[in-house]
């Protein structure tokens, strides 16, 4: 006798062990959203090992093996984005903390919303995203001199755009500054 085909043996396997993975998944999430991700990421898995899943009542205890581990990936990724959460509040607390005190936060914003997008682009890259010369004119797709160019003429008018709105760059803080004045 031939052992069966894979797409067979994986439904043979799918349908005797749906229902107990699915009851044990559900018994240790929280929503059924997180139940079904476990359950589909559980039967992902028993796919891509089907070689490794063993014949018959073993099955479902490797199965069950399986829905553990990706209900442990699935806490740890839930722990990881509440501490991004916790930190990026903390982050936009003090920074909106910072700013409120400022004759008009808006204004660098609408400076910087009247330079032409390539200057806008250029100038967040440098100052959002932290990015070096060199690797501005890998996202851009062009040489490291031509950046700079870029970046020293972008700056300039954002200084000009600043100054014509009556604002003291300094005032804003470091970034702004960076964005402003070349290093």
């Amino acid at each position: 006798m031939n052992p069966p085909e894979p797409k067979q043996r994986f439904e043979e396997i799918y349908m005797a062990n749906y229902a107990a993975v699915m009851s044990y998944v559900r018994r240790r999430t929280d929503s059924p959203d997180d139940a079904a991700d476990a359950l589909s990421e559980t039967f992902a898995t028993a796919w891509r090992k089907l070689d490794e899943v063993p014949r018959g009542d073993e099955a479902r205890l490797w199965l069950y093996g399986v829905a553990r581990r990706v209900l442990a990936n699935q806490r740890r990724g839930d722990l990881r984005r509440t501490a991004l959460a916790v930190r990026l509040r903390t982050e936009l607390t003090a920074w909106a903390e910072s700013v409120a005190g400022e004759d008009d936060p808006d204004a660098v914003r609408d400076a910087f919303k009247r330079l032409s997008h390539e200057d806008r682009e250029v100038l967040a890259l440098v100052g959002w995203e932290g990015l070096s010369p060199a690797e501005i004119a890998v996202v851009l797709g062009c040489s490291r001199p031509a950046v700079r160019v870029r970046l020293h003429r972008a700056r300039k008018r954002l200084a000009k755009e600043l100054a014509s709105a009556g604002l003291d760059v300094s005032r804003y803080g470091a970034r702004a500054v960076d964005l402003v004045e070349a290093k």
